[in-house]
């Protein structure tokens, strides 16, 4: 197994992440300085990242976490802003989030112990749908849903049809379903400030076959790896 695959799989961080580790001289294999991502171990050999000692995580594990809105989804944050992992008791294993929600959006969050299960679930080719819950100021135009639903062109970027449709509504507030596949970058959010309409949250409830439930805003609970995911 290449070095990068095994500490990924360890659950200390992504292959991407592994890979900077090595570049800058912070992983040991049996005592000596790794050079290249490339390098191959097996399960005998002393592997070292700083001073700590990683092993393979053998059992996949899986949590699902409400994250509220104002957590970032990052170890660490230049601007000392609050981070997920500041919701997840110091006693716990070393976790790996599966993708990201921005800043100010909120709902499930998939967190793993393996860094290859982790990028299982992300793969565009698996075609997992992640389903929101969006609530909008004031009300919207039902041509604008179907020219969502039909796939749309914004500044350049096209965003392939998603499925979007009116759950309820009031004279302040209008909800929305939004179900997509591809996932651009800030996509929902982007198509709203197409539109002109003004968020009041945005909040993720399905990941594939894993739902948010009953969960409550800020907790994390393990759930089980189900076969067919």
């Amino acid at each position: 197994m290449r070095i990068a695959k095994f500490i990924a799989n360890a659950g200390f961080c992504s292959r991407r992440e592994a890979e900077k580790l090595i570049q800058d001289g912070m992983v040991k294999i049996n005592d000596c300085q790794c050079s290249h991502p490339s390098a191959t171990v097996n399960i005998n050999d002393k592997i070292c990242i700083g001073k700590k000692v990683i092993k393979l995580q053998k059992t996949i594990r899986l949590w699902k976490l409400y994250k509220p809105i104002k957590f970032i989804c990052s170890s660490k944050d230049e601007n000392n802003r609050n981070t997920i992992f500041d919701l997840v008791p110091k006693n716990f294993p070393r976790m790996i989030s599966v993708g990201r929600l921005d800043f100010m959006s909120e709902g499930l969050l998939l967190l793993t112990n393996n860094g290859d299960y982790s990028r299982k679930l992300e793969l565009p080719k698996k075609g997992y749908e992640r389903i929101y819950r969006l609530c909008i100021r004031g009300k919207i135009k039902k041509i604008n849903l179907e020219k969502i639903n039909k796939g749309i062109k914004i500044n350049n970027v096209f965003y392939k049809k998603i499925k979007i449709k009116l759950d309820k509504t009031n004279n302040n507030f209008t909800w929305l379903i939004v179900k997509l596949k591809e996932g651009k970058n800030r996509e929902i959010r982007n198509i709203c400030k197409y539109f002109s309409w003004k968020i009041v949250k945005l909040i993720r409830i399905q990941y594939g076959p894993y739902k948010l439930g009953s969960l409550q805003k800020g907790k994390l609970k393990e759930i089980k790896v189900l076969e067919n995911a």
